[in-house]
């Protein structure tokens, strides 16, 4: 079986950014994927991908700078989540 394509693979981390279960959530996750997801390659998506798999709590406290996110997530892209420049409501 190969593996989904890019495409395939975005549509995926939409549907999961934007069902997560409260709308807090919903609004950072998914305000998150709609504002820079267009400018993804491959490595990007691979770590949306990965904070996807992490427990909502955990990442809104990262992204309020309430904790430190692992190294595997840690970088320019959650410096970008935590300016909560993209959550619009």
């Amino acid at each position: 079986m190969s593996s989904p394509d890019l495409q395939t693979r975005l549509a995926r981390a939409r549907f999961r950014a934007w069902h997560r279960g409260t709308r807090e959530a919903d609004y950072m996750f998914g305000g998150y994927f709609d504002r820079y997801h267009e400018t993804w390659d491959e490595a990007g998506l691979a770590w949306f991908e990965a904070l996807l798999d992490h427990d909502d709590v955990d990442v809104m406290a990262w992204a309020l700078g309430r904790g430190e996110p692992p190294a595997e997530i840690a970088g320019e892209q959650m410096e970008r989540m935590r300016k909560l420049d993209y959550v619009s409501i």
